[in-house]
């Protein structure tokens, strides 16, 4: 349900046996979706279907574990609007950072805040229980995705010209962005 001044609900898991059949299928149906839809969130090649998506989420959900690797999810009356993965690496050289994977929210509600909302609770999320200085991730140019996450708060913080290729004549970016402090 969504809160009471209409804003998704958001939860997080930390463990395998935190996610239900029921969420994993919701996950894999928001990534199916998203990626046919043309989104950046993982699988740059659609359609995909089950196949490819059932076993990745498979392996998400298998490496969720407290201190390094939470799933962040959104909900619109009792719906899966959208998710993201978030993951630290214990080294200490790196441990004050995290990186953000598969951000996206449901195509058909899109505009209705659930994207931001996911980006505020990994920003508390990452602060208050991982005890995070900074998040990263890795953009699709070309997808209004700089600018999306530019309006919260991130700035680019490198960009690899070319580096993804879409097919013949379909080279983007790849944006390195970064959000700090939190």
């Amino acid at each position: 349900m969504p809160t009471a001044d209409g804003r998704p609900e958001m939860r997080q898991f930390t463990a395998p046996g935190k996610v239900s059949p029921a969420l994993r299928g919701a996950l894999s149906d928001c990534w199916i979706a998203v990626t046919n839809a043309g989104g950046a969130a993982g699988f740059p090649f659609p359609p995909v279907g089950p196949g490819e998506v059932v076993p990745a989420v498979d392996r998400l959900v298998c490496g969720l574990a407290p201190a390094t690797s939470r799933l962040l999810t959104a909900s619109l009356g009792g719906e899966l609007a959208g998710w993201l993965h978030v993951r630290r690496d214990p080294a200490r050289l790196v441990a004050h950072w995290g990186t953000l994977h598969h951000v996206q929210t449901r195509p058909e509600l899109r505009g209705r805040g659930v994207g931001g909302a996911l980006m505020g609770y990994v920003r508390q999320v990452a602060r208050e229980e991982l005890g995070l200085e900074q998040l990263h991730l890795a953009a699709r140019g070309g997808a209004g995705l700089e600018e999306f996450y530019a309006r919260l708060g991130w700035r680019e913080s490198g960009r690899r010209p070319g580096v993804l290729r879409f097919g013949p004549g379909d080279d983007r970016d790849e944006v390195l962005m970064h959000l700090a402090p939190l």
